[in-house]
């Protein structure tokens, strides 16, 4: 499935002058028919997962309870 710059922006919750600059640094493939830029959706399907993943990794880390009792030891 292929989007415009309009709707690749509003996909990945970004401004269209950044999708633009993204297809100017070739960091995203595009195609131009003529009048507009294309953009094969799945391309971010890997990022977009691997975003996932680290949001669920920090999520288990700050949700990780603290000790009770910490063996601290005052050594002045």
């Amino acid at each position: 499935m292929y989007l415009t710059i309009k709707e690749t922006a509003e996909y990945l919750l970004v401004p269209e002058a950044a999708v633009k600059s993204l297809i100017q640094q070739k960091k995203i493939r595009a195609l131009f028919d003529g009048s507009e830029y294309l953009i094969y959706k799945e391309q971010f399907n890997t990022h977009l997962k691997q975003v996932e993943k680290y949001k669920q990794l920090i999520e288990e880390i700050l949700n990780e309870p603290i000790p009770e009792s910490i063996d601290v030891k005052d050594e002045d």
